[in-house]
């Protein structure tokens, strides 16, 4: 093969080389003509939408629908998808680095379109349905929209749309206009370039700001893919190439021609200008390269690394000269050792003896010369010349001693995706440059959306790429397009991913519900082992009980709580409680939550529902029990003692709430009858402070109907009188020859009220240990009586001990001497 033929679409403009790879043929039926479309294509390869430019007069065609559309094409003419329009005029057409389709409408509502036909709009607001739209440019990930009333409204995320306004224009028409994408400004966020009179301001978010240029007026301004120059257009046919930056003027270009273009863009990062059959690239100074297509409208496409040209006829690729490409054919005066490599090959084939020479001359720089023929490979469209050029790599490595081949094999992976890929019924004529910045796994993304199924498999095994979602988008599609009945899809698709990893039934489920097949939706999910995964779904096609039941089945309980929450906000209460009556551990976790709310209400109606009238009178007797007022708490436990009425099992808790209900109405008495407050007090406190006020015989009355024990009676009475410090009282009741509690008790409780001397009148009436009495007198603070009780029992170390405490030279301690003086000899 001779490098002069690969060469033959060479164009030289200044130090640059420029070449045009025809990638497709006859790629639109002759009767569509494209002289009446707008084209907008997707970036990196990708699909091209076209539109009925609706200020050019069409033929009529016989059996066609009238009814406008906008359709979509691969770069081979392969028609994907055709979306039915009914919105009006198109202001706006774009593509999203992931291949959605964004359509504008002139009210402002923006239409996102995938591949698959599924779509989402939203509105860009702020006026944009009063004052309409004007035009539209697009990058990655946003837009901007010109309004009818000179103000640019900004698209930041097609995921989560939230139009904002940019800051508002100088008076004055806007003559051109175009965009600085967020990834090439300092702010990160989109800014807007805009000729106005003769300069040109750059807008953003908070400020515009007039950058000083004056070219007069303009048709068009274009930024070059890696936002590095700036392309200024002047309505008298100069294109100004300036930084980005506006400060250096590159170059400028005549184009001698008075014809507005209709394409001002980029070819990579070298600008040109296209009208509809001529196209240059300009170089430095007044070179430029003119490409005249013949009785032909042409259509350009930039990209980061070129430009696509497409016709009725075919679609071609224009770009810069790669650099290892030039090497490798010799584009220079002198041959290279990449040229000299791919010489010594063809010799080599000829069985000539050259080849070793050739090999020897270029020796020093052999390693370097693989390299370049490797990367050459990969920037050819041309699969011979691929070949050629690898088998030039292969022969110069096979002759070196130390080579890492690691670079050569992963080209030859490269190339094999690649030639797959471009191929005319897949259409996807992806350059080198524009594979690896799409990456393998958004590729294979981009032929799943063209249901090429088979090839993604085989490009994932290839490059050893996980292929889950390969099988579910082949089963969503299936889902969504099959003919077959419900029950024979879900074992297709069952079967075919069965043992696959990474499978999640719930997104093929959903698919399927999508499309307004719930049953197969519902039999899928029983493939889908996370339950988390199931349940949303579920719920969503109102499959209320099968959602509790998956939900139950997982274990999760905040998993069932969302659902039980989800499903007694959408039913009644008592189709809530029919649903879950007959699942216990979902009625349990309602109870549980219930009751940690403290909803008495749902308690109440749960255990009425199951019949369950213990539990349900526990609620009423705690409602009681936090009542403010008798009369309240009464009639709370009165429906109580309703409840349990007709329980056998329940006689004491019956007999309990009735005498609950007797002590309410009598404290209900007594809080109108003294002015105090008794409700919420027990039995035995209503007496204690029915005693403390002076009602004595009330509190008898009360320990005679409630049959309080005379024992704690006793203890009621005498715990409130030593509380009110009624000591006459105490004193009384001490002359009772007999205490159902005792006497030890009126001793602790009035020492401990603070009164030692009445304490002490018990000592001797209680009923304790020998010589405790001693202890007893003495806590007192009597150690007199506690020595006179020591000497009754003749306890000479008691004696002792209270006469060391009282000091023999006091009174006391004399006296505590003298008692024990006739019992006790000194030692």
């Amino acid at each position: 093969m001779d490098t002069l033929h690969a060469k033959a679409d060479w164009e030289r403009v200044g130090d640059k080389w420029f070449r045009k790879t025809q990638l497709y043929t006859e790629v639109f039926d002759q009767d569509l003509d494209l002289d009446t479309y707008i084209i907008a294509g997707a970036p990196y390869g990708g699909a091209i939408a076209l539109w009925r430019d609706e200020t050019k007069l069409q033929a009529y065609q016989a059996g066609k629908s009238l009814k406008p559309t906008v359709d979509i094409y691969s770069l081979a003419g392969k028609k994907l998808l055709s979306v039915q329009w009914d919105k009006g005029p198109v202001k706006g057409l774009g593509w999203s680095d992931d291949e959605t389709l964004l359509i504008v409408a002139a009210n402002g509502e923006v239409s996102c379109y995938d591949l698959q036909g599924d779509f989402s709009t939203f509105s860009l607001g702020h006026g944009a349905d009063n004052y309409g739209v004007e035009s539209c440019a697009f990058h990655n990930d946003g837009m901007v929209a010109l309004l009818g009333n000179n103000t640019f409204i900004a698209v930041s995320s097609y995921i989560e749309p939230r139009p904002a306004a940019l800051a508002t224009p100088p008076s004055g028409e806007i003559q051109a206009w175009s965009i600085m994408p967020p990834e090439h400004t300092l702010s990160r966020t989109v800014e807007v370039l805009a000729n106005i009179g003769s300069t040109v301001f750059a807008i953003d978010a908070t400020e515009c700001e007039d950058r000083y240029v004056d070219f007069g007026a303009l048709s068009h301004i274009s930024v070059s893919p890696d936002g590095m120059y700036i392309n200024l257009y002047s309505t008298q046919g100069k294109a100004h190439i300036i930084s980005s930056d506006f400060q250096d003027q590159i170059m400028e270009h005549e184009s001698d021609s008075k014809t507005p273009p209709l394409y001002v863009g980029w070819c990579g990062s070298d600008a040109i200008i296209a009208w509809e059959d001529e196209l240059h690239i300009i170089g430095q100074g007044s070179e430029s390269s003119t490409y005249i297509y013949d009785a032909t409208r042409i259509h350009i496409i930039s990209e980061r690394d070129g430009a696509r040209v497409i016709t009725n006829d075919f679609c071609e690729f224009i770009e810069r000269v790669p650099d290892a490409t030039l090497q490798a054919f010799g584009a220079s005066t002198e041959s290279s050792p990449a040229a000299i490599l791919l010489d010594a090959v063809g010799q080599l084939e000829l069985g000539s003896p050259k080849a070793d020479d050739y090999i020897q001359l270029i020796r020093p720089n052999l390693t370097e010369s693989v390299d370049t023929c490797v990367n050459a490979a990969g920037r050819e469209f041309d699969a011979e010349w691929q070949k050629r050029l690898l088998k030039a790599a292969s022969f110069g490595k096979s002759v070196l001693d130390i080579y890492n081949s690691d670079e050569f094999v992963e080209m030859c992976e490269t190339l094999r995706v690649l030639n797959a890929v471009r191929f005319y019924k897949v259409g996807l004529g992806v350059s080198f440059e524009q594979f690896h910045r799409l990456t393998p796994e958004h590729l294979i993304k981009r032929l799943l959306n063209r249901h090429e199924y088979l090839l993604a498999l085989k490009i994932a095994s290839y490059l050893k790429l996980p292929s889950d979602r390969i099988y579910i988008h082949w089963a969503a599609a299936k889902v969504r397009t099959g003919t077959e009945d419900e029950d024979t899809i879900c074992r297709l698709v069952v079967e075919r991913l069965s043992g696959k990893p990474g499978i999640s039934f719930e997104e093929i489920a959903r698919a399927a519900n999508h499309e307004g097949r719930t049953h197969l939706a519902t039999e899928l999910l029983n493939h889908e082992p996370r339950g988390g995964k199931q349940v949303p779904l579920l719920l969503e096609m109102d499959q209320d009980d099968i959602a509790l039941d998956k939900a139950v089945e997982s274990g999760d309980t905040d998993l069932i709580a969302c659902v039980l929450f989800h499903l007694k906000k959408k039913h009644s209460l008592s189709e809530f409680f029919r649903i879950i009556n007959s699942r216990p551990t979902a009625s349990a976790l309602v109870e549980a939550g219930a009751l940690l709310a403290d909803d008495t209400t749902m308690l109440k109606d749960l255990y009425y529902q199951d019949d369950r009238r213990v539990e349900g009178a526990n609620v009423f007797i705690r409602e009681s029990l936090r009542q403010p007022d008798s009369r309240t708490a009464s009639d709370k436990l009165a429906l109580a003692g309703k409840l349990l009425l007709d329980s056998k099992d329940s006689a004491v808790e019956t007999i309990a709430i009735k005498e609950a209900m007797a002590l309410l109405r009598l404290q209900d008495a007594l809080e109108r009858d003294l002015t105090d407050k008794f409700t919420g007090l027990s039995v035995n406190e209503t007496m204690s402070k029915l005693i403390h006020l002076g009602y004595h015989s009330r509190a008898k009355k009360i320990q005679s109907e409630f049959r309080v024990p005379e024992k704690v009676a006793w203890w009621i009475r005498l715990r409130a009188l030593v509380a009110k410090r009624e000591w006459s009282e105490i004193e009384d009741i001490a002359k009772n020859k007999k205490s159902p509690i005792g006497w030890e008790p009126f001793y602790n409780l009035i020492l401990q009220a603070g009164n030692p001397r009445l304490a002490s009148q018990f000592v001797g009436r209680c009923l304790v240990e020998t010589g405790e009495t001693i202890t007893m007198y003495e806590k007192c603070g009597m150690r007199v009586k506690a020595a006179e009780e020591a000497v009754r029992l003749k306890d000479a170390e008691s004696w002792q001990r209270l006469l060391q405490a009282a000091g023999r030279a006091t009174p006391e301690g004399r006296e505590i001497e003298r008692l024990g003086a006739t019992v006790f000899t000194k030692k």
